[in-house]
């Protein structure tokens, strides 16, 4: 609640300096290209904030120093602000005193925060240039869900750049469902009669782990098509029918034990899938994140794991359509005065979001996806993937994600966005966690403490 508090109390003060502003947010200025360009010559220095480890940002120092030699007059100063939550933090207390970096790594609803202030660049006119933009051949090598989230802002404007995706996959005890002659579902119809299955076998187990309740209702929600939140009008729409329908549905798989969450059962799932949980319960399915594949490999014995994992897609409303959640960070340039460290600072992101070397290694690092296509054909990358099965499961998490690019989705970002995703991962816990609960009053009250957080 705190923490809330310290959020709203910067918002207001940031809607406060943009009295007047349509909507309590500031009208998107596009930016306007020096008549000469980009100045070579003059040294500029821009700031980047992300939230990068050791490993990470050597890798990153690598990509500045193969930058500067195409753009030496650039200065690259870097910091990490731990994770992404203190990106956000910090630079939310900048930009009042118009101390901000020149980029970052951001989230969606980051933006939206940072854009009542107007403080984020829109990038649709350095995007398009025809000396500085990308080529018709860059843009079409970005996964397009991935490079379209940039635009969930309401307007139609480009406001940031996929800098690295994951997504969420199904994990499985493939030893457990090889033995058993078990299919791997693709629906959450063959989910529930899996789950059935796994629990005639082995009484004890909670068959299936999902990490994100609140993941699990957004997706649950584009896999039905119901409505969830919305940039325009009536902002929070997931009081509706359909989603009441699949959270009762939900609720009784909890209660016969068939499924739990990482807030349900006290931490991530994974610990249950690899039977390291002090509970002392098996789980033979978790959905989590693909940047946490490791996890969820088992311990090894004589250097032999205990069980092979399968991974595949979560399952669908309907196989033939499927949606599957983006996550990941994304790159926002800041508003300067100085036009030439916007530029700078956008040529310094066009070359981390294109450069082949920079794209593999940060993916081969983390285990997240990379945002263009054509690093699979990098020699060493596609080594790499090639690589993936039980005994690498970062790389066959990675495999898997890039096999389902047309699948992905993004939520609408507005200020509100990200109190709407923790009211409906709330609302989960609490509907699944009790048989006696109002679901209907559960959904207004979720919705009324949207609106009373995001000052609506």
């Amino acid at each position: 609640m705190k923490r809330l508090v310290a959020i709203l109390t910067v918002v207001m003060l940031l809607a406060s300096m943009m009295a007047g502003c349509s909507g309590g947010k500031a009208a998107a200025v596009d930016f306007v290209m020096p008549e000469n360009g980009f100045d070579t010559e003059t040294p500029v220095t821009i700031k980047f904030y992300h939230q990068m480890g050791a490993q990470l940002q050597t890798i990153l120092n690598t990509a500045i120093e193969d930058f500067n030699k195409i753009y030496p007059n650039i200065t690259v100063e870097h910091a990490t602000y731990g994770d992404y939550n203190g990106v956000r933090d910090q630079i939310k207390n900048e930009i009042p005193v118009g101390n901000q970096p020149n980029l970052a790594y951001c989230y969606p609803d980051h933006v939206a925060l940072y854009n009542i202030a107007g403080a984020v660049q829109t990038l649709d006119v350095l995007i398009d240039d025809s000396q500085y933009g990308y080529t018709a051949e860059q843009k079409a090598d970005f996964i397009p869900a991935y490079y379209n989230e940039g635009k969930t802002f309401g307007d139609g404007k480009m406001y940031t750049l996929p800098i690295s995706k994951s997504t969420e996959v199904l994990y499985y005890n493939r030893s457990f469902f090889e033995k058993h002659q078990l299919t791997v579902p693709t629906t959450w119809d063959e989910m529930e009669a899996v789950c059935r299955q796994i629990k005639a076998i082995d009484p004890t187990c909670i068959p299936l782990g999902y990490d994100s309740e609140a993941n699990w209702f957004i997706t649950m929600c584009e896999q039905y098509g119901s409505p969830y939140t919305s940039v325009d009008g009536d902002k929070f729409l997931f009081d509706n029918a359909k989603n009441k329908e699949f959270v009762k549905k939900f609720q009784g798989w909890y209660n016969e034990k068939l499924v739990t969450t990482e807030e349900l059962s006290g931490g991530y799932t994974s610990a249950l899938f690899t039977g390291e949980s002090d509970s002392g319960t098996r789980c033979y399915m978790c959905i989590g994140s693909t940047g946490g594949a490791t996890y969820q490999q088992p311990n090894q014995t004589n250097g032999v794991f205990e069980f092979e994992v399968g991974i595949t897609t979560i399952p669908q409303v309907d196989a033939a359509k499927p949606k599957v959640i983006s996550q990941g960070p994304s790159l926002c340039i800041f508003k300067k005065s100085n036009p030439q460290e916007v530029l700078a600072s956008w040529l310094f992101a066009k070359f981390l979001t294109t450069d082949v070397v920079f794209q593999a290694s940060v993916s081969m690092n983390n285990g997240y996806a990379p945002v263009i296509q054509s690093v699979t054909e990098n020699p060493v990358y596609a080594e790499f993937l090639q690589s993936a099965d039980t005994t690498h499961i970062q790389a066959y998490a990675v495999k898997v994600a890039l096999e389902q690019k047309d699948a992905y989705y993004a939520s609408p970002a507005f200020n509100g966005s990200s109190v709407a995703r923790d009211q409906v991962g709330l609302l989960m816990q609490k509907c699944m966690a009790s048989t006696s609960v109002d679901i209907d009053a559960a959904f207004k009250e979720a919705v009324a403490e949207c609106k009373y957080q995001a000052g609506m």
